[in-house]
C-alpha cells in the first residue's frame, strides 16, 4: 500500500500544504493555544518554539504498540517542547524544559536526511513524530524534502490530542496513522495537572476529525504493520482523575465501538507529581483492573492493554544515554 502523501507529492499539493501551514506560523494558530506569535520571526509562545523545529531524538523506537513496533522498530522523532505542561510528564527532560539543553534545532533537510536514515538504514517500519502538535508545519516540510530523497514508510502522528482541527485538516492524506492520547474526561483535572483548560473539547474534536480521515478499522499488511488508521492510547491516572469510564464511553458512543484502544498502565509519579498528592504514587491493580473491565461494559474490544507491571519496564531519559527501546544502531542527534 503507497503511503497517500506520494500523491500529494505528485500533484503539487504536497508542497502547497507545506506553504499554507508555514504561513500560519507568522501569527501562531497551529494548535488550539492561538498565541498569534510570529515564530517565523522566532517569537515564542506558550510552546517555547521558534521557527524551527526542536529535536531532542531520533532513533529506532521500539517500544510501540506491536503493529507500530514491529521487528525493526518505528523510525522516532522526539520533538522538544510541547503545548500543554503536565506535571507528570514522562518526558519532562525534552518537554518543559525551555533552555533546550535536551534538544537543538533542525532546519527540514537535516530533519529530512535523517528520516531516510531511519528507513534505509535502519530499517524502520514507519515514521512516528512524537509531540508534533506545535511543530506540524515543520514536520510537513521535512516530509515534502524527504520525498524526493526516497521516503515510502507510513507517517505516524503520535499526539497529546491537544491539536487544532484546521491543522489536522490539512494532514489530511499525509499521515497515515494517527496515536492520539485521551488524557482526561475532565477539565478541571486537565487544568490543574497540565494547564489546559479546555482538554475535553479540543481532544474530542480532534480525535473526531483524526476518524472521519482513516476510519475505524486498521490496515495492516502482510506482516501485521499498520498502514493506515487510528488507535487511541488512555493512559490509567491514580485516583481516577483520567476520567477512564467517562473517555471510554464517549469513544464507544461517539467514535466507534470498532475503535483500536491501547489501554496504558505505565503511570510512574515522575517529574512534579510526587510534590502533588494525588498523582505521587503508581495505580493499583483494582484501578487497574476496574478499567480492563470498562472496555467490556462499554463495548470497546479491539487493541492492546499493557501489564499492570508497565511502570517498572519503562522510564524514558533523553540525557544521551542509550534509549531503552533501540538497538546499538540508533542515531541521536
Amino acid at each position: 500500500m503507497e503511503p497517500s502523501y506520494l500523491k500529494l507529492y505528485r500533484s503539487g499539493e504536497l508542497e502547497h500544504r507545506a506553504n499554507r501551514l508555514e504561513a500560519h506560523l507568522k501569527s501562531c494558530d497551529i494548535c488550539p493555544r492561538r498565541c498569534h506569535v510570529n515564530r517565523l520571526k522566532n517569537e515564542q509562545g506558550f510552546c517555547h518554539s521558534g521557527y524551527l523545529a526542536m529535536v531532542s531524538a531520533i532513533c529506532d523506537h521500539h517500544g510501540e504498540e506491536p503493529v507500530i513496533s514491529g521487528i525493526n522498530g518505528t523510525g522516532a522523532v522526539f520533538f522538544g517542547n510541547c503545548n500543554m505542561r503536565c506535571v507528570y510528564c514522562q518526558n519532562y527532560e525534552i518537554s518543559q524544559d525551555p533552555e533546550h539543553q535536551n534538544s537543538k534545532e533542525v532546519d527540514s533537510l537535516s530533519l529530512a536526511r535523517r528520516l531516510i536514515y531511519l528507513q534505509d538504514n535502519l530499517g524502520c517500519h514507519n515514521i512516528s513524530f512524537i509531540s508534533p502538535s506545535h511543530f506540524v508545519p515543520q514536520m510537513v516540510r521535512a516530509v515534502l524534502e524527504a520525498i524526493p530523497l526516497g521516503l515510502r514508510i507510513p507517517i505516524i502522528y503520535n499526539t497529546n490530542a491537544y491539536d487544532s482541527v484546521m491543522t489536522l485538516q490539512a494532514l489530511e492524506n499525509i499521515v497515515d496513522v494517527y496515536l492520539p492520547d485521551l488524557k482526561y474526561a475532565s477539565d478541571v483535572w486537565a487544568s490543574r495537572f497540565s494547564h489546559t483548560s479546555n482538554y475535553v473539547m479540543k481532544s474530542h474534536q480532534a480525535i473526531l476529525e483524526m476518524y472521519r480521515q482513516v476510519g475505524d478499522a486498521l490496515i495492516l499488511d502482510d506482516s501485521g504493520l499498520v498502514q493506515r488508521g487510528l488507535i487511541v492510547r488512555h493512559l490509567i491516572l491514580p485516583n481516577s482523575l483520567a476520567g477512564s469510564r467517562r473517555s471510554l464511553t464517549w469513544l464507544a458512543n461517539n467514535v466507534s465501538p470498532r475503535i483500536t484502544m491501547s489501554i496504558m498502565s505505565q503511570y510512574c509519579p515522575s517529574y512534579q507529581a510526587s510534590e502533588t498528592p494525588l498523582l505521587r504514587r503508581k495505580i493499583s491493580e483494582e484501578e487497574y483492573m476496574n478499567v480492563i473491565q470498562m472496555l467490556d461494559e462499554v463495548g470497546l474490544e479491539n487493541g492492546w492493554i499493557q501489564k499492570l507491571d508497565a511502570a517498572d519496564n519503562y522510564l524514558p531519559h533523553f540525557d544521551g544515554r542509550a534509549h531503552p527501546f533501540t538497538s546499538s544502531k540508533s542515531k541521536f542527534i
